[in-house]
């Protein structure tokens, strides 16, 4: 009964760890990318700041998940999750583009710019995790 999920679980966990690493990895660059840093503004009960990163978090998953399903090995997977990472961090500049003031605005606390930047990054992700094939 337990047997397809037991012979299953060193993929599982292959897939798993580097879905973990992608989104470290992805999640490094975006803290570089943005120049206030998120995880001060967060424990300081910044909440613009959580949930423009809960939105880029969720708009990364996305795509990893269905790069996941998708893939037929690692290497695969890894070359999606770098697609994916790229939009994602595109779709940070182009926020910036247009609301130019978004950097000030997120360290302010100002929640609708927060908001903004988290639906802008749910939407990319949505739209590249449809778009992996």
């Amino acid at each position: 009964m337990f047997d397809p999920v037991i012979n299953s679980l060193p993929a599982f966990a292959g897939y798993f760890a580097t879905a973990l690493g992608l989104l470290a990895v992805f999640l490094a660059l975006y803290f570089f990318v943005t120049p206030y840093d998120e995880l001060a503004l967060i424990r300081d009960g910044n909440v613009a700041a959580a949930v423009s990163v809960a939105g880029a978090v969720i708009g990364y998953a996305l795509p990893i998940a269905v790069a996941v399903v998708v893939s037929h090995s690692l290497t695969t997977m890894i070359a999606w999750g770098v697609v994916a990472c790229v939009v994602q961090l595109l779709a940070y500049v182009m926020a910036r583009l247009v609301q130019p003031q978004l950097n000030q605005a997120i360290p302010q606390g100002k929640l609708a710019s927060g908001i903004f930047l988290a639906s802008l990054s749910l939407a990319v992700g949505i739209l590249n995790a449809g778009c992996i094939a």
